[in-house]
């Protein structure tokens, strides 16, 4: 059974010291991705801008600054208020975006109970598809012989 857990959220795109704007933004954890979180952004275009990242990562990342290269994350005050950092990059350009720490830290925590840091791999069922795989099928006892055995159960030609 998939389980979604997500969260609305208003972000701040920081556009200078002084000057950020808020968007709109949705925070999804998916447990058929259990590795993963999902951040939509809606920026006022047709299209809405979706980030795919480590969960592993934002969990880090509402404690200590962590994260190299596209996506960084990290903890602190802005006007006396925590918030959690999102630095992102892409070939189309940077953005740094603010978002209170409460919130993000709620949903977080909803992910980790529903799915314990650890037991993401328990959520892809990959020993039930590995079973299914290597499961005797009907006609398998024809060819469960010994390839290496040297024997032939064709005819010998010259006979």
């Amino acid at each position: 059974m998939q389980t979604v857990v997500e969260r609305e959220l208003e972000m701040q795109l920081v556009l200078s010291p002084e000057r950020s704007i808020p968007v709109p933004a949705r925070l999804v954890y998916r447990t058929e991705d259990p590795y993963a979180v999902h951040i939509t952004f809606h920026v006022g275009s047709d299209a809405p801008v979706n980030w795919t990242f480590a969960r592993e990562l934002i969990v880090e990342g509402v404690f200590r600054p962590c994260g190299h290269g596209d996506v960084r994350i990290w903890p602190t005050k802005v006007n006396g208020r925590s918030v959690i950092c999102v630095a992102l990059s892409s070939p189309d350009g940077d953005a740094l975006l603010e978002a209170a720490s409460s919130p993000v830290a709620a949903w977080l925590e909803r992910t980790l109970r529903v799915v314990p840091p650890g037991t993401e791999h328990e959520q892809l069922g990959l020993d039930d598809g590995l079973s299914r795989l290597l499961a005797p099928t009907a006609g398998d006892e024809l060819r469960l012989g010994d390839p290496w055995s040297g024997q032939d159960d064709t005819p010998d030609a010259g006979a």
